[in-house]
């Protein structure tokens, strides 16, 4: 009996490969597993579809730092993220209401005229409002409501 041959369609591969990027502390993890079981890193690189200098620049951090050097950033310098889960929840419970009289629907700039009428977000911008509807899209897997 022969075995049928496992392919993924190139959307799905493309689909994958976006999930293990983004998940960067798995790749990274996979790295050191791999050097682990002494593959070589043009291997670890052809196999996880990497540069090699990715996988050189792992292994360092591993080596200077232990394995939470390596899996994690260190915190980014600049401005202090302005709004919390909380806030980012509000925000897209906000756009899923009715939009007000007059509207059709809602737009990143009338919710953030909107928003700026309420506490805490007097401040906040269109470009923010567009930042963490998308973020709770992709993040929270909401469904794009009202915008």
């Amino acid at each position: 009996m022969s075995r049928k041959k496992f392919e993924l369609p190139e959307n799905d591969k493309k689909a994958m490969k976006k999930f293990v990027r983004k998940s960067k502390e798995i790749l990274r993890a996979n790295i050191l597993l791999l050097l682990d079981k002494g593959f070589k890193n043009i291997e670890i690189a052809n196999i996880l579809d990497i540069s090699h200098n990715t996988v050189g620049r792992i292994k360092k951090r591993y080596l200077e730092g232990g394995y939470e050097h390596a899996l994690y950033d260190k915190p980014r310098s600049g401005q202090p993220k302005k709004y919390g889960i909380e806030e980012e929840t509000l925000i897209a419970a906000f756009a899923c209401t009715d939009p007000p009289e007059g509207h059709k629907r809602w737009t990143v700039r009338l919710l953030a005229e909107k928003l700026r009428e309420e506490k805490g977000f007097e401040s906040i911008t269109h470009q923010s409002v567009r930042i963490i509807l998308k973020k709770t899209q992709q993040d929270h897997g909401l469904k794009k409501c009202g915008t």
